[in-house]
């Protein structure tokens, strides 16, 4: 599997995550659930993302804005008077706990006559694997459509409101399918600042080691035997894979396993030993000293403080 799409697997919109607003100027909406990310396109018309405490950023139909939370952010008409007293009705606060569709802004003008509709999109992130790709996101970020994405974008359109059976899994997978059109658009252009190991992927020497051990995580590599891989020395792979990833090829495949563990550890049918196992060691004792040096608690108490802050229920993986 590549590794972006390894990464971005714990991506999902879920159910009522999604809504669609029609804007009369002058409208503002301010969006408070404190979302991990938030998929903004203006299917018509234009508007600002304004993160708290950011400089506001233009986004129009052909773009797709990424808001990272969980910092509430605005959308509006107007950056400069965005919350004030002339807004008509207010700003609108959107909660996605409360209803799946935004609705309207229009005060009754007929939606032809108004010059933005907007659809946004909430992910509730909680996997450590894709929090490790997204954490490298600025806290907001415009993509102009390069092409890639515009035959979905015509297509989401198209199904939104249509009444079929099924509906609601249609327009979440599509929504995935744009997040992650938008961020692969992002993470490929000059201005981003992706991490080392993005980079990495297409390097001929350590590319072909990194790959080796996000395929297959528990197997007991060493720097000789993923330089093999490579077709270099150890010397070589050890220093060209520093130098791009920013860690050794050890160091970062320890990494890679506890942040594995961590999701692992999610599931509590899983004991720690199994856990272990899945990633590579042989017992429990030596995982959880790896997992404490790198994590810094005890997998134990990682298991204990996730059931804490997150009480879904989730199925353990098969195997």
């Amino acid at each position: 599997m590549d590794v972006f799409d390894e990464l971005l697997r714990g991506v999902r919109g879920r159910g009522a995550v999604f809504g669609r607003s029609v804007l009369c100027a002058p409208w503002s909406l301010r969006f408070t659930d404190g979302a991990y990310l938030t998929l903004c396109m203006p299917l018509r018309g234009a508007g600002w993302i304004v993160p708290e405490g950011g400089e506001p950023l233009r986004v129009e139909a052909g773009e797709a804005a990424v808001v990272r939370g969980p910092a509430p952010f605005l959308f509006t008409d107007d950056p400069a008077d965005g919350t004030g007293p002339g807004r008509t009705g207010g700003v609108r606060e959107v909660r996605w706990d409360q209803a799946r569709d935004t609705g309207s802004a229009s005060g009754g003008v007929p939606e032809f006559d108004c010059a933005t509709v907007l659809l946004a999109a909430a992910y509730d992130v909680q996997e450590q694997l894709p929090q490790r790709l997204l954490r490298a996101l600025p806290p907001a970020v415009v993509v102009p459509d390069e092409e890639d994405c515009s035959p979905l974008r015509d297509y989401l359109e198209a199904q939104l409101g249509r009444g079929r059976p099924g509906d609601q899994i249609v327009l979440d997978r599509l929504l995935d399918w744009m997040l992650v059109c938008t961020l692969r658009d992002w993470f490929d252009r000059p201005e981003a600042n992706p991490p080392g190991w993005y980079g990495a992927l297409g390097d001929e020497v350590a590319g072909p080691a990194l790959r080796a051990m996000h395929e297959d995580p528990a197997h007991p590599w060493t720097t000789a035997e993923l330089a093999g891989r490579a077709g270099v020395s150890r010397t070589t792979l050890a220093k060209r894979f520093t130098e791009l990833v920013g860690d050794g090829p050890v160091a970062y495949l320890t990494e890679w396993r506890m942040t594995l563990a961590a999701d692992l550890l999610s599931h509590p049918e899983l004991t720690v030993a199994a856990v272990a196992r899945r990633v590579g060691y042989a017992d429990a004792f030596g995982f959880s000293a790896a997992f404490k040096r790198v994590r810094g608690e005890s997998p134990s108490a990682f298991r204990r403080e996730a059931a804490a802050t997150d009480p879904v229920e989730t199925a353990a993986p098969a195997g």
